[in-house]
Formats: structure tokens, C-alpha cells, sequence
């Protein structure tokens, strides 16, 4: 029963997070780009103020997954990395937290680009 709770909440707040990014697409004159901006910058400072660790624990997946959690997480490195480092730590420490994710996505494109043939949009 646990782990049903656990799947509503995640697909809850994954969905919640995509509602507002539609209803930002539908209902102004943002674009995609901006959009997603708005949900790293968000991230980064609900990671900053130290509230979106705790929502995070809570929502599971659905917190960490979507652009919110890069943004705490870049947060988190760079919070970590000040404390250790010193000044250093602020320009290193996102990097260091968040080097996998932006990893994986390097090679992923690069393998989509290679199985996929591009095409012109007309």
C-alpha cells in the first residue's frame, strides 16, 4: 500500500509541474525556452531558501526528475561546494552536482542524432 502512495504522489506533483508549464504555454506569451528557465531559476531558488529538499523527500520522483530538481540540485552543489571550497565552490559546485545528468543528456543527443535523420522544417 506504501508504494501505491508513493506512486500517486510522485504522479501528482510530476503532473502538477507540467499543468503549470501547459498553462504557461496556453495563457501567455511565453516561450518554451523562457519556460523552462522559469522552472531551473524556480529550482534553484526553492534549493537556495532550503524548501524544496523537503518537498523533494516528499513527492519522490516527481519533484526531482522535472527541470525544479535541476535547479535545486545546482543549488545544492554550490551550497556544498562553499562550504567546502570556499568562493571557488560557487563557480564549481553546480557543475560537480549536476555533472551526470548533463552527461547523460550530451550522449543521448549525440545518439538520437546518430539513429535519427534530421529534417527541414518547412
Amino acid at each position: 500500500m506504501e508504494i501505491l502512495l508513493t506512486f500517486f504522489k510522485t504522479f501528482l506533483t510530476g503532473g502538477l509541474l507540467c499543468l503549470i508549464g501547459q498553462l504557461l504555454i496556453d495563457l501567455t506569451r511565453l516561450t518554451p525556452a523562457r519556460i523552462l528557465t522559469i522552472y531551473v531559476i524556480a529550482g534553484v531558488i526553492l534549493g537556495a531558501v532550503g524548501v524544496y529538499e523537503p518537498f523533494a523527500q516528499w513527492a519522490g520522483a516527481g519533484a526531482t526528475v522535472p527541470l525544479t530538481g535541476f535547479g535545486s540540485l545546482l543549488a545544492k552543489g554550490v551550497r556544498e561546494a562553499v562550504a567546502d571550497r570556499g568562493v571557488i565552490g560557487a563557480f564549481t559546485g553546480g557543475f560537480t552536482a549536476a555533472a551526470g545528468g548533463i552527461c547523460a543528456a550530451i550522449v543521448f543527443g549525440l545518439l538520437a542524432a546518430l539513429i535519427f535523420k534530421s529534417k527541414e522544417k518547412f
